[in-house]
């Protein structure tokens, strides 16, 4: 299952935040390609350089090639690199789809500060569970699982639409968001478990806890930084909307 959008009936701002946070990310990544254009080991250096290892972060040492700053800021320059595009382009999609919404229930600033907590607490999640690991982390899949987690819990009943495929047939759906998001999370749950005590190549270079931490910090923050008017005009936009579909429907 893949979500494809939602209901944007209740938003009341342009999503400014979201949408440069995107923006970051592809630049980033394009200059990544310029690195790869002009030598492999270039891009490496350059992953090694602003990922956050788990190594460096709970011992405090910046291996070579050194950074130039605290190593603890890597936590941040970590969620701007992606690992390739399909990385990439699933990341961005999945904060496309949710972050507008999560945006506005919070404000510009407030989001900011959310998104970049959640990046935080999801890469120290990975660390605590794999604290010798020397395999940088990149990405912006935990403050994207953040997003999620807020997502859940400010709209819990949100539909997203959603796709499937049986065989190449496309199949097109609807599913409350607790059902989406929830089984996305069961997913990640068990997979984290299995992943315990197995280095992160392995895993398919995924950082499972990760997306973990960044849920359940998501859950958590979200109700320090939501803005309860804002989410209040939302409802009441989103009420006022479908019921203007039943009507037309019924007409």
């Amino acid at each position: 299952m893949f979500p494809i959008g939602d209901d944007n009936s209740g938003r009341q701002s342009f999503p400014i935040v979201n949408t440069m946070l995107i923006a970051i990310n592809v630049l980033v990544f394009l200059y990544q390609l310029l690195l790869m254009a002009q030598s492999p080991q270039r891009l490496e250096a350059f992953i090694f350089k602003y990922g956050a290892i788990p190594y460096e972060l709970t011992r405090g040492v910046d291996l070579p090639p050194t950074v130039g700053f605290p190593v603890y800021l890597t936590v941040f320059t970590s969620m701007f690199l992606h690992g390739g595009f399909a990385h990439l382009i699933g990341n961005m999609w999945y904060l496309y789809i949710f972050g507008d919404n999560v945006e506005d229930s919070m404000g510009h600033f407030r989001y900011l500060l959310f998104y970049l907590l959640g990046g935080v607490a999801a890469a120290w999640a990975q660390t605590l569970l794999d604290p010798a690991s020397r395999i940088p982390m990149v990405g912006a899949s935990g403050a994207i699982s953040a997003v999620m987690g807020a997502y859940l819990v400010l709209y819990p009943g949100g539909l997203v639409r959603t796709v499937t495929f049986f065989g190449f047939i496309p199949i097109f759906f609807y599913l409350p968001a607790i059902i989406l998001i929830g089984l996305w999370f069961v997913f990640q749950f068990f997979a984290g478990l299995a992943s315990l005590g197995v280095p992160t190549a392995p895993t398919g270079g995924v950082a499972y806890w990760a997306h973990i931490g960044g849920f359940v910090a998501g859950i958590v923050l979200v109700w320090l930084f939501r803005d309860p008017e804002r989410v209040e005009r939302q409802r009441v936009a989103r009420r006022l909307h479908r019921a203007f579909q039943r009507l037309e429907r019924g007409w």
